[in-house]
């Protein structure tokens, strides 16, 4: 059995030259870390915990699985627009084999490593596998992309495609079939997601509003919703479908795109006026960019008809003070003045 010690030393503390970077003024190996981040900005900061049999399955290919951990972490800074800098790692494990180890770091580090983002510290422990990151990023003052910022008129917009993530998880349960060629590709997209740092840098003053689409598209976009205390409008066939769902029946393809997890895009607000900036950005961070809908003015208990035959209002679910709409629809939204247009198809 490894000492914590020898096995931070060995998996965990890496070569002195691969982490200089004046931002760490000291790294592994005393009580604290230190950072010094660039003169002027603001550090971001958040924490994911994934836990085995709950948030990938415990016989997950270590490697694939030290990306993913890092992954969900770096997307969360994507989605605020900022720069990676550091992360600390905590990790339960039931065992300390070494083949694991090796895998899960090398998997970890080189995703990091993409990204110039430095482990600086944390902490190993036996116990059931548990993996928490805490990830450190930097940004200008009040260039953050956040959630409160959506405001009626703006175009919302998803990075990437989705619901190949939900496919994949749909053939391991045996929901469905793929063929074994298709479903390893959609699993790439379960176990290997691309935080979009590139694209949420280059969103900087040109989106009011962003968040990482991690729970599913249905969910995520409601947090916007209610922290901007506005409503929207949805043209659901506008979805960016994953490659492998669209292969998948319209109802299917529907279903997973919008209410599926773990696609890790990012899913924002901006201005009409914009648009050209927004198809810009995502040209210059090599990311497709879909428009699917509109933000509009929060809504009011009184019902709402729809009155062309070809639309119909599936669902309506009330958060604080907010109604807002979905809807199926082959035309435009009434309240968009061109149907939903996909940039950059990838």
């Amino acid at each position: 059995m490894l000492s914590e010690f020898t096995l931070i030393q060995n998996y965990f503390v890496r070569d002195q030259n691969q982490t200089s970077d004046p931002r760490i003024a000291l790294g592994i190996g005393d009580d604290c870390a230190l950072l010094q981040p660039t003169p002027g900005s603001q550090l971001a900061i958040s924490s994911d915990m994934l836990v085995s049999g709950r948030h990938f399955f415990p016989d997950v290919d270590p490697s694939t699985l030290g990306h993913k951990c890092l992954a969900v972490n770096l997307s969360d800074l994507a989605a605020m627009g900022a720069h990676p800098l550091a992360f600390t790692l905590a990790i339960a494990l039931p065992d300390a084999d070494p083949d694991w180890l090796a895998a899960f770091s090398q998997g970890m580090f080189a995703l990091a490593d993409q990204h110039r983002c430095h482990l600086i510290g944390g902490d190993t422990t036996k116990g059931p596998l548990t993996v928490s990151i805490t990830i450190f990023g930097e940004i200008p003052p009040n260039a953050a992309l956040r959630r409160d910022a959506a405001k009626p008129g703006d175009d919302i917009w998803i990075s990437g495609s989705l619901g190949d993530a939900r496919l994949a998880l749909a053939a391991y349960r045996n929901e469905l079939s793929l063929a074994p060629a298709q479903h390893a590709q959609a699993a790439q997209r379960m176990h290997l997601p691309t935080p979009r740092i590139a694209l949420g840098m280059a969103l900087r003053g040109v989106a009011h509003a962003a968040l990482d689409i991690s729970d599913g598209l249905s969910g995520d976009l409601g947090h916007i919703l209610s922290a901007s205390k506005v409503g929207a409008q949805l043209n659901i066939d506008a979805l960016p479908v994953g490659e492998i769902l669209q292969t998948q029946s319209l109802a299917r393809r529907r279903e997973f795109c919008f209410n599926g997890g773990d696609d890790y895009e990012l899913c924002f607000t901006a201005p009409l006026e914009q648009r050209d900036a927004v198809i810009a950005a995502g040209i210059a961070s090599q990311t497709p960019v879909t428009r699917v809908g509109k933000i509009v003015p929060p809504w009011t208990i009184s019902p709402h008809r729809t009155s062309p035959s070809n639309r119909r209002r599936i669902s309506c679910w009330r958060i604080p003070l907010i109604f807002y709409r979905w809807d199926l629809a082959a035309a435009s939204p009434p309240s968009c003045q061109a149907p939903p247009v996909r940039y950059l198809r990838g």
